[in-house]
């Protein structure tokens, strides 16, 4: 995928070999000491060597091959003259030095290959020892000894006294001091609504009040209340009500410009998660690119988050208990938008990225009223507004079950129930299925309509589809859990067919488990098919409706089969997250993280998806079409190809699901 040396480092050899050879010969033939040749030879041959650099990897000469191949012939020109003048003047041959500067050139990357392979072996070999065959999921077991647990839930305190001007900064809410680390500024566990406990619990989150008391911004805020599953590295950190808080990262250099802001949206099923995760950190994006600002938030989860309690007597008093995760989120991005100058971000140019659940929320909001104006661009990964509930009957059906887990009776008996009563009954009403409901009211109920009509206004996408997703799911979440989990869904899918397409998808698990594929693995894949399809759906639905809309499909090997390969293995990459990426059991591929953070970064500039070649240096020219085209990411080569043969085994699935989405089934 990458070259180690290419034509391009052949002529640049050829000018940097005229530099160092005359800069180190004439002065010896002058008399001059050894040191002084050498020195010479350092400061002349290098500057050589860097200004046929900066022309030949120029954007203008790798763009256009007629300009490329005058500039070739142009050096190779010189070289010949060059070669010459040493002749007549001094007798002295550049040949010899020209093969040492190709040596110079080819032998360190054929070196520094091989050893990027042998760390790769080891990192390869550490990882399979700590994971084997990836059949017990993500596992934490390092990290959760008493001092990382300690430094980990550390709290913010209020500041009294002096405290270090050139880390903090002065919002609408309060005075903020960060930390620093490395080139970076980081703000953790900054409030951007009022804490959602005692008589604000199930209500719509509240703005905070102007303020200019000092926070420290040190440490996390507490993650939301949510289910503990064996492989969330949350369940270690710790949790409550009073979770609205969001984290900002900042390049510690000055920039008179306002820099674009990215706002990650966690993932986790709506039941878990949060940007405590360490795949949430993108400080070391920000520390790279240091013309963007990087913020993630918390929202509620689970019951906290997604619940329907106007059935129940009392419930009449909490209207916005069924999307408050939502409501939190449009609260979050309003902070942002009214506060991120003081950071020294663009509150009008706004990127948003989500994975799974955070993609579910982004392409819901991307259709909200409420949500108008407060992001230009989204990247969304595996989540589409299919993944959210079509009417109230789900979230009402999980306010029911929680009174009778609770044995409660009235909203006011549930008030009355601790944090931690409330916490054990999520856990037990887990597979009851958290999400977001399309209630007409704060999300339109036919979300694809409203696309249809524009609701997405201009906002641009970027919009990913995995081929491997449900092993990391299930890595999350458990095998029993991921059984269960699967099981329902598919039984919810038929349920919404005709007895014809019904038995169409019957056929084919039948099919499958023919082959010796047991039929709860039929399922998974059925399934699989399903939600990529759905993906895939939507961005044929919003590039339709005129946006703006790029396709990219992760079609990387796992390296443990059980681990899968997608959204874990996607953010690391999008971030060069190598530390988080072999906690989550695979290894960081370079090349695809650099190509894909260089595609990231225009794409939150507002740049056109191109790189040009040797942009990253023995990178061919790379054009990232429009929809229906597709950005192939494998392990040995990005391509271009229209992908929906590639993401169901079913004939007709991707039209029964058009007719599906035309339709939308309502209580």
């Amino acid at each position: 995928m990458k070259k180690l040396f290419t034509i391009d480092d052949f002529i640049v050899g050829i000018m940097s070999a005229i530099g160092y050879g005359l800069s180190f010969e004439i002065p010896k033939i002058l008399g001059w000491e050894m040191w002084q040749c050498v020195i010479l030879c350092i400061i002349v041959g290098g500057a050589v060597d860097a200004f046929a650099k900066k022309i030949i990897f120029n954007e203008v000469v790798q763009n256009n091959s007629d300009t490329k191949n005058l500039i070739f012939f142009a050096f190779i020109v010189l070289f010949i003259v060059g070669q010459y003048v040493a002749l007549k003047l001094t007798g002295l041959s550049m040949h010899n030095y020209l093969l040492e500067q190709y040596q110079y050139i080819i032998l360190p990357a054929i070196l520094g290959f091989a050893f990027s392979m042998i760390l790769r072996w080891y990192r390869v070999r550490k990882i399979r020892q700590r994971y084997g065959d990836g059949s017990q999921g993500f596992l934490y077991d390092e990290l959760t000894t008493p001092e990382n647990l300690a430094e980990f839930n550390k709290q913010n305190q209020p500041v009294k006294g002096d405290y270090d001007t050139a880390l903090a900064v002065k919002t609408k809410t309060g005075i903020f001091v960060g930390e620093k680390e490395k080139d970076v500024i980081v703000f953790s566990g900054i409030p951007y609504a009022k804490p959602p406990v005692e008589n604000l619990r199930w209500q719509a989150p509240e703005p905070l009040e102007e303020s200019s008391e000092v926070f420290e911004a040190k440490y996390f805020g507490a993650s939301a209340i949510q289910v503990e599953h064996e492989g969330s590295i949350l369940k270690h950190h710790r949790q409550s009500e009073d979770c609205l808080t969001l984290n900002i990262a900042v390049s510690g250099k000055k920039s008179d410009k306002k820099k674009p802001v990215l706002v990650l949206f966690h993932h986790g099923d709506f039941s878990y998660g949060g940007s405590a995760d360490p795949l949430m950190y993108g400080y070391k994006f920000t520390d790279k690119y240091s013309e963007f600002i990087g913020v993630s938030f918390n929202y509620r989860l689970g019951i906290f988050g997604f619940i329907d309690f106007s059935e129940i007597p009392g419930g009449e008093n909490y209207p916005d208990a069924i999307n408050l995760g939502l409501l939190d989120q449009i609260a979050a991005l309003k902070w942002i938008k009214e506060n991120i100058s003081a950071f020294g971000g663009d509150p009008e140019n706004i990127t948003v990225m989500g994975f799974e659940a955070g993609a579910i929320s982004i392409s819901l909001l991307a259709a909200c009223e409420q949500a108008k104006g407060l992001f230009q661009k989204a990247f969304i990964f595996f989540g589409t507004p299919e993944g959210s509930h079509d009417s109230p009957k789900s979230a009402r059906n999980l306010a029911k079950e929680l009174l009778k887990e609770t044995s409660s009776k009235t909203m006011e008996d549930l008030q009355k129930l601790s944090t931690e009563e409330l916490k054990a009954a999520a856990q037990k009403l887990w597979i009851n299925t958290v999400a977001p409901t399309r209630d007409g009211k704060l999300i339109p109920a036919d979300v694809i309509n409203a696309f249809k009509k524009g609701a997405a206004g201009n906002v641009e996408f970027i919009i990913g589809i995995p081929n491997n997703e449900g092993q990391i799911y299930k890595s999350f979440i458990g095998q029993q859990n991921y059984e269960n989990y699967i099981t329902k869904e598919v039984a919810e899918i038929l349920s919404m067919l005709d007895a014809e397409n019904s038995q169409s998808v019957k056929n084919y698990i039948d099919n499958l488990t023919k082959k010796n594929i047991p039929e709860f693995d039929a399922k998974s894949k059925f399934f699989e098919q399903w939600s990529a399809l759905s993906t895939y759906l939507t961005a044929m639905q919003l590039s339709a409706a005129g946006n703006n809309v790029h396709l990219i499909y992760w079609n990387v090997k796992p390296l443990i089969e059980n681990l899968g390969s997608g959204t874990v293995d996607v953010v690391s990459t999008l971030f060069g997250n190598r530390e988080t990426l072999q906690l989550y059991g695979n290894v960081l591929d370079a090349t695809i993280s650099e190509i894909l953070q260089t595609f990231l970064q225009k794409f939150i500039s507002g740049e056109e998806l191109k790189i040009y070649n040797n942009e990253i240096k023995g990178v061919a020219a790379m054009d990232w079409k429009n929809f229906p085209v597709a950005l192939i990411v494998s392990n040995k080569e990005f391509r271009y190809e229209q992908i929906e043969d590639k993401l169901t085994e079913i004939d007709g699935l991707l039209e029964l699901m058009k007719k599906i989405s035309a339709n939308p089934a309502r209580e």
